[in-house]
Parts: structure tokens; C-alpha cells; sequence
């Protein structure tokens, strides 16, 4: 039975087949439908960083299955406690305070929370075309579309371009809580940041008190050559929001990471903000072992160097390829060349998606942890598809 028979209509009519999932492993799956291997090139935004059904990711998950449940919220936890500490090492203990959620949309709600509480202010600033979730706080940072239909409109929100730091100078008051931005906006069309973007964002923030909320969601652990994407921009954010691959693609987790005066809500009111299934045990196993497979010696390098490789692959597409890692972008000449490419990928054995905000662009993300050869293989079947 599909659950949303239109969308699976719709599916169908673009990649001119049912596509619904079957057998999966490492870099690709299989379509029940009709038993064809495809290349996983979108994975999910990310939750697939690690292939499918990584075996260090299982194995841990498995393990912790023999021993623990989802435990109790409101109660300290081992598996939990580490994840917190892992995570915050990350940043050098500079966002030590770290809260848990089920999904990236929550993890973003957390983050507007506890900013608007910290400050004692209600406004937000946010990037045209961005996408921090569909939840509450979240889509109402988003784009008018996914919150229309929903009557969501609340006040205090509002959306400058993306890489414009006149329009946050202009956007950003004494009534500003904080601003949120994905560190390279994928549902836009990965545009990267024009350089010291972030920094004057941090600088604004600071000087005008409010909060500067990366959001890492599809960007962080590793998927752009760096663990968080923002080191290479030289910015320290007040507040990071992860999820997706923390996953391991088999337990969903999430978390916000925060500066400790900002967590300090929390000792007036430890009750404020709780989540049943956050940090639920049998995920924080999972992500500890993500972690474990990120921070390898070597791992990050290795990332950068694939994605390189690809992008030098791709060279003679007639396309522009924005590229942080193995975050890849490929924007086309036409307005709808995304949308025509990401079907041509298909109909060669590559599942990928056009960005929704930008349909001239197809985003590209394979897995982190694919060999040269798989690369090689991916990079042959595009170029027989975009040629």
C-alpha cells in the first residue's frame, strides 16, 4: 500500500518506472519494482553518509540492542552521556552544551528556543530558499510554500537572500533573536558562501546580540571534507544543529549543540525543553560508531580527495559544479536543467535529485565512504547520462 499514492504517482511519472525500495548496500540499492541497482547519489540528504547498512554502524547498533532500550528521558544515560561528550569535543568544548532530538527539524526548533530564551527576544532572520525542517519553528524559517496550506504564519520571522551581508546588516536588529543559515544551503542549490560570508554574520551577531545558528544538518560530519562545514569558513557559530548522518541510516538521531551560557537555561528550568524519544539509547550506539568511522585518521582527507576526483571527472559537462567535499551541485544552464538531468542520472543507474529552490541544479551526493572505483563508476554512467 503507498501511503501517499500521489506522490508515489508522481514519482513514477517523472522517472517513467515505480521506484520503491528494496535490497540496499553500500553505495546502492535496488528497486523491488523491477530488481534494478542504482547508484545512491542522494542519500537521503545525507542520512546514508555511510553507505547502506554500514557494518560498523550495524554491528554497534546490534550490540546495544542486547543491552538497552529507549531508556527514559528524563534520566542520565551512559550511551547518552558519551554522544555529548563526543560531540561537543568536535567543537573544541566551545558548544559544550548538547540536547537531543529525534529529527533535524526538532533539532532546529531547539536551536530557535533557546536562542529566543538566551536573548529575551522573539525575532529570526533567516536565508531565502533555505530549509531548516517542517516542524513548527522550523518551517516558519522556510519558504511560504511549505507553510502556507498550514495557516503558519508567525510573527517575528523574516528571509534576506542567501550571501548578501547588506541585507543582514539591514535584517538584523535589537529586536533579533537570532539568525539561522545552512552553512552551504542545499535545497537552494548548494550555492557556497561568498568568502567572509559567515564571519561578517558572526560579526553582526555579535555586535547587535543576537545568535548566530549554523544548521549542519546535510553539511556536517565530514560530508564536506571538514567534520562541521563551517571550519572552513574561520566562523564560530553560537549554535549547531546536526542530524541525517548522524543516523548512521539506521536510528534516527539528532542534536543541537550550543555555548554553555546558552544551555544554562536548563539550570533555571530543567524542565524547559524535554524530548521522549531524544537521545533514545539504541541511537546514540549508532552515532557513536558514525563518529568513530568520521574521526579516523585519514577519513576527512580522503572525502576531499574523491570529491575532487569527481569534480575533475565532470569537467566536461557543460555545467557549473559547486563543490565543498563530496557536496556536490550541479547547476545547468536552463531553468529546468536539474530537473532533466536528475531524470537522464536515473535512466543511467544513478538516483539524484534536482534542488527544490533551484531547479536548474541537481544535487550529487555519494556516500562518503565509496572506493575509487566506485567513484570512477558513478562519475562514467553521469557522464554517459549528461553528455
Amino acid at each position: 500500500m503507498a501511503l501517499n499514492p500521489a506522490r508515489a504517482a508522481a514519482l513514477e511519472a517523472f522517472l517513467g518506472t515505480p521506484l520503491v525500495w528494496g535490497a540496499r548496500e553500500g553505495a546502492r540499492f535496488q528497486n523491488a519494482a523491477d530488481g534494478r541497482w542504482y547508484w545512491n547519489c542522494h542519500c537521503n540528504g545525507g542520512v546514508h553518509n555511510l553507505g547502506h547498512r554500514n557494518p560498523r554502524v550495524l554491528a554497534a547498533l546490534r550490540e546495544a540492542l542486547e543491552t538497552v532500550d529507549l531508556g527514559n528521558h528524563y534520566l542520565e544515560a551512559p550511551l547518552r552521556s558519551a554522544l555529548g561528550e563526543r560531540l561537543a569535543a568536535t567543537t573544541g568544548g566551545r558548544l559544550s552544551g548538547v540536547v537531543f532530538s529525534p529529527s533535524g527539524g526538532e533539532a532546529t526548533d531547539v536551536a530557535l528556543k533557546f536562542a529566543r530564551a538566551h536573548t529575551g527576544r522573539a525575532g529570526i532572520v533567516s536565508a531565502r530558499g533555505g530549509y531548516h525542517g517542517h516542524t513548527g519553528l522550523a518551517m516558519a524559517t522556510g519558504e511560504p510554500r511549505w507553510r502556507e496550506r498550514f495557516h503558519h504564519e508567525l510573527p517575528g520571522f523574516a528571509q534576506v537572500p542567501f550571501g548578501d551581508p547588506a541585507a543582514l546588516d539591514g535584517a538584523i536588529g535589537e529586536d533579533t533573536a537570532a539568525l539561522i543559515l545552512e552553512t552551504i544551503p542545499a535545497t537552494l542549490g548548494m550555492p557556497l558562501p561568498p568568502p567572509g560570508y559567515h564571519a561578517e554574520a558572526a560579526r553582526l551577531c555579535r555586535e547587535r546580540g543576537a545568535l548566530l545558528i549554523l544548521d549542519e544538518v546535510q553539511t556536517g560530519l565530514g560530508r564536506c571534507g571538514t567534520f562541521w562545514a563551517h571550519e572552513a569558513d574561520g566562523v564560530e557559530p553560537d549554535l549547531v544543529t546536526t542530524g541525517k548522518g548522524l543516523s548512521g541510516g539506521l536510528y534516527p538521531i539528532a542534536a543541537t549543540l550550543m555555548r554553555p551560557e546558552v544551555h544554562a537555561l536548563y539550570e533555571e528550568d530543567p524542565f524547559i525543553h524535554i524530548s521522549t524519544f531524544g537521545g533514545a539509547e539504541p541511537g546514540c550506539a549508532a552515532a557513536l560508531a558514525v563518529l568513530d568511522v568520521v574521526q579516523e585518521p585519514g577519513f576527512l582527507a580522503r572525502v576531499e580527495a574523491l570529491g575532487a576526483r569527481i569534480e575533475a571527472a565532470l569537467g566536461g559537462v557543460d555545467c557549473e559544479v559547486r563543490r565543498r567535499g563530496l557536496f556536490l551541485g550541479l547547476k545547468f544552464p536552463g531553468e529546468g536543467d536539474g530537473v532533466t538531468a536528475a531524470r537522464r542520472l536515473f535512466d543511467h543507474g544513478i538516483f539524484a535529485v534536482f534542488a527544490a529552490n533551484d531547479p536548474s541544479v541537481t544535487q550529487f551526493l555519494p556516500p562518503l565512504v565509496i572506493s575509487e572505483d566506485e567513484a570512477d563508476a558513478i562519475t562514467a554512467a553521469a557522464l554517459a547520462a549528461l553528455a
